[in-house]
């Protein structure tokens, strides 16, 4: 969707990394445009232009005016771009010609509202599958987003794409039964036991030890010491 914005553009003649090096010192980066039934020109803008129309509402799906010295207006959106990975800054943006009788597919972000049922009264947790969905149109009739209400939705329940509320000048393009959204059940927590069990210390080895003089013998020992006295009596019978 247009929201009027206007990128100045002057057409390039050098190239080269060096080249590309001197013109972002002189806060401009390197650029194309092409499509649309005409050539592909080489331009560089401004980097500040570009980054406003990308963090608009309708980010890289705005159609905005390119007017390049020499050249007449042309109606453009942005196709790609190169960012720095730490810093975040442009470093080359490519802009393809729209024409008002061409479909285009272009990616919409989905955009939910409402406060599902399943977490306000069941306790639930609602989780987003999908973020964005790829749609054919006209250039005027992109849409910003798509808004989906998802208060009616209960534990259990969820979005399909299929039931995204679209125009009906815009067909989706994406799996009709993918799942957008969905509520559900918390995780049980795990129990925790009532009293922790301790661990068992190891038994200890039996310790064989001789008794005492004044230690008292057991009945087991004693009776041992009667049945050794018997049969020590019994051998001295049979030797005399």
């Amino acid at each position: 969707m247009s929201e009027g914005f206007v990128v100045q553009a002057e057409p390039r003649q050098d190239f080269g990394k060096n080249s590309n090096r001197r013109l972002r010192r002189a806060g401009r980066i390197p650029a194309v445009v092409y499509g649309g039934g005409g050539p592909a020109i080489p331009v560089a803008v401004d980097p500040k232009a570009v980054l406003r129309i990308l963090r608009s509402e309708a980010g890289h799906n705005s159609i905005f005016t390119l007017e390049v010295n020499g050249k007449a207006p042309a109606r453009v959106m942005l196709r790609d771009w190169q960012m720095e990975p730490l810093r975040e800054d442009l470093l080359h943006v490519d802009m393809i010609r729209v024409a008002l009788n061409t479909r285009l597919r272009v990616r919409v972000p989905i955009q939910f509202t409402g406060e599902p049922q399943g977490v306000k009264m069941q306790g639930g947790i609602f989780e987003t599958v999908l973020r964005e969905v790829e749609v054919e149109c006209l250039a005027d009739d992109i849409p910003d987003h798509i808004a989906m209400d998802v208060s009616g939705l209960a534990i259990g329940k969820s979005v399909r794409v299929s039931e995204l509320p679209v125009s009906s000048k815009v067909r989706v393009l994406s799996d009709a039964e993918r799942v957008v959204a969905h509520v559900i059940a918390p995780r049980a927590e795990e129990e925790k036991p009532a009293a922790e069990a301790t661990e068992a210390a190891p038994a200890e080895p039996e310790l064989i030890r001789k008794r005492k003089p004044e230690e008292e013998p057991s009945e087991a020992e004693a009776e041992s010491e009667k049945e050794g006295k018997r049969e020590a009596k019994k051998e001295s019978g049979k030797e005399s």
